[in-house]
């Protein structure tokens, strides 16, 4: 796309008309220039999430946008090598992360709905520990970055690398939606990427230790995500 100009306000229809057809116009794109073309078009509005799985977009974006922000979800019951590897961006990638925390601890949360309701009703805690403290962490934000791949699983094989996300009225964007795992690996080898121990340990997708399994082979990336419990998305990208 050229001869973009910077967002200056929060017409949620222009924006929606500007998704859908940078959607289409950067579908061929570079991931590198998908990601300058949000840069320049939403300046620091504009951040980048992760689930600290690795830091590839994280990486992607301090090339083109230096001290970028991060946005990182602490639910409370991550893997102690998933709050390392957030440490370690932290420490030596150009970006400013911000760790977004949900209203209530993983105690006051027992004490109101009981123990363990990752295991009674996952949506509901997906819904207190990631879904609420997203979207009150974006309101600042005009658009946000993801690491969505179409090949991650059925559910993510339309994944646009530009599209608008309806839910809270902003840009989402999807950088390497078209890269495959062995781009992945190639792109984190070439630049020593920071990426999370536990891909090297049978996790082909990390989340929250409660519901997060190894996978087994011929499984799909996201096989080891809430296993056996018919559901496939925390509820960030439905």
């Amino acid at each position: 796309m050229t001869g973009t100009q910077p967002v200056a306000g929060p017409d949620a229809g222009a924006l929606e008309e500007l998704a859908v057809r940078a959607g289409r116009e950067l579908e061929d794109a570079s991931a590198t220039e998908i990601l300058k073309w949000a840069a320049d078009t939403f300046g620091r509005k504009f951040c980048v999430t992760s689930s600290m799985e690795d830091a590839v977009v994280a990486h992607l974006a301090s090339r083109v946008l230096p001290g970028v922000d991060v946005v990182f979800l602490d639910t409370g019951y991550h893997f102690p090598e998933t709050i390392g590897t957030r440490d370690a961006v932290e420490a030596v990638m150009d970006v400013n992360v911000i760790t977004l925390t949900p209203r209530q601890t993983v105690a006051e949360q027992d004490a109101e709905y009981g123990p363990e309701l990752h295991d009674r009703d996952p949506d509901l805690c997906c819904a207190l520990r990631k879904v609420g403290p997203l979207r009150e962490g974006l309101t600042g934000y005009t658009a946000w970055a993801t690491g969505l791949r179409r090949d991650e699983s059925p559910t993510r094989a339309n994944t646009p690398v530009v599209g608008w996300d309806g839910k809270r009225r902003k840009v989402k964007i999807s950088p390497i939606a078209r890269w495959t795992q062995d781009d992945v690996e190639t792109y984190v080898a070439e630049h020593g990427v920071l990426t999370n121990p536990l891909l090297m340990d049978g996790y082909a997708s990390v989340g929250c230790a409660p519901c997060t399994r190894r996978v087994l082979a011929g499984e799909d990336a996201r096989a080891g995500r809430w296993a056996g419990r018919g559901k496939t998305e925390c509820g960030l990208h439905d």
